[in-house]
């Protein structure tokens, strides 16, 4: 509901912004409700670090099945009724002595303001159906080492968790490489529209994005269990960089546009992918050296969410502020040239810079391919002394 009334006009003149901003923040507080015991849900329906990193998988493909989707449907339907831009100064810097070409100026704003709001009640919708599935689909499994730890509270947990190495590593790496990514795909289609002039074709280049990444998933699941989720790491985020220099190296060509998505979605996909694939095996680490202690799950998860949220909105900090001193016009059909330039430093230098900065912090990770088995074994001799001690202690009860 605070999805769809963030596409609603109220019918008044004053306090637009403040009915905008509460929902915007309500509706990301409601995500983020849903979205942190979502994802921790993975330690929970499955014991065994094979099982969750395919539950990871399946997840991480469905959910970037679902990005393609969102974007087609809304895509299409804003798309038909999308307002046209406006003539600015720049058109004739931008076109020479041709007059910027017309455009069809007969679609109303109600038009625009209906699009909108029919895109997003399709995507409530499905939203919904998708959480009703879970709900009724998804049944948690308890450790019989549960029994025997205690619990602690969420001060202590946090204490705990925010102590351990090879999680703030491995968060503090995704956050440099998220805020990469976020800087690239928030700046892209701007980029498309006025450095490169895809104007008309710059939803079907980030379609073409999620739907590469869609399909790469199955390949980096497959590369992490072949070759280590590391070495996927440094494969998969390396793998855009040669991209992102090539997009702004060329002059416009729409042919090269799409290849250079077709590459960057599977980058992309180990975006979406690793992060989540390695955290479990941060949380079994955790467990190895805490093993008398429960409850604490939860708190990798959110806090991971958090600097998640955290590089989204340093993103569109970063994005809004650089384009707002550069000049950017809104709904221009045409920017200043310093805009250009803001936004091709924006897809690429500074994403590059981001990304080898994380690789850098990733060098340190200490969970390696053979640490990942050890903790597996270690957890599953843990798990199979709890089980004796309880076949011990109902076999005596029974006696």
């Amino acid at each position: 509901m605070s999805y769809f009334l963030m596409w609603y006009v109220p019918a008044v003149e004053q306090g637009k912004v403040l009915w905008y901003l509460v929902f915007y923040c309500l509706f990301q507080s409601m995500q983020t409700c849903f979205h942190v015991p979502y994802s921790s849900l993975t330690m929970f329906i499955s014991g065994e670090q094979k099982e969750r990193d395919s539950a990871t998988a399946y997840r991480m493909t469905m959910e970037v099945l679902g990005s393609v989707v969102g974007t087609a449907i809304q895509g299409q339907i804003v798309g038909g009724a999308i307002a046209p831009c406006i003539p600015t100064e720049y058109d004739l810097d931008h076109y020479g002595n041709e007059s910027r070409p017309e455009r069809n100026m007969t679609r109303s704003l109600d038009e625009t303001k209906e699009a909108y709001m029919m895109a997003s009640g399709v995507i409530c919708a499905i939203y919904v159906l998708c959480a009703v599935i879970l709900f009724m689909g998804v049944k948690e499994q308890k450790e019989s080492s549960q029994m025997k730890s205690k619990p602690i509270t969420f001060c202590q947990g946090m204490r705990l968790v925010m102590g351990h190495g090879p999680y703030i590593k491995l968060v503090l790496g995704f956050l440099f490489t998220s805020l990469a990514f976020m800087l690239l795909e928030g700046n892209f289609a701007l980029f498309l529209t006025y450095a490169l002039d895809h104007r008309d074709d710059f939803q079907n280049i980030l379609l073409v994005i999620m739907i590469s990444g869609t399909v790469s998933i199955p390949f980096w699941q497959w590369f992490l269990t072949r070759f280590g989720k590391k070495t996927a790491v440094y494969f998969g985020i390396t793998w855009a960089v040669p991209f992102m220099i090539l997009i702004v190296s060329i002059k416009s060509n729409l042919i090269i546009s799409y290849m250079v998505s077709v590459a960057a979605g599977i980058s992309v996909a180990a975006a979406y992918l690793l992060p989540w694939s390695m955290l479990p095996d941060v949380v079994d680490d955790f467990k190895v050296k805490n093993p008398d202690i429960r409850g604490y799950e939860a708190i990798f998860f959110s806090f991971y969410v958090f600097f998640t949220k955290f590089a989204s909105g340093v993103s569109l900090g970063i994005s809004t502020l650089s384009l707002d001193f550069a000049g950017y016009v809104t709904r221009g059909c045409s920017q200043p040239k310093s805009v250009i330039l803001t936004l091709k430093v924006l897809v690429s230098p500074v994403p590059v810079a981001l990304i080898a900065l994380g690789l850098l912090i990733f060098k340190t990770y200490p969970i390696d391919e053979e640490k990942r088995q050890s903790n597996r074994k270690l957890l599953q001799d843990l798990l199979d002394t709890d089980d004796s001690e309880t076949d011990s202690a109902e076999l005596g009860s029974v006696v």
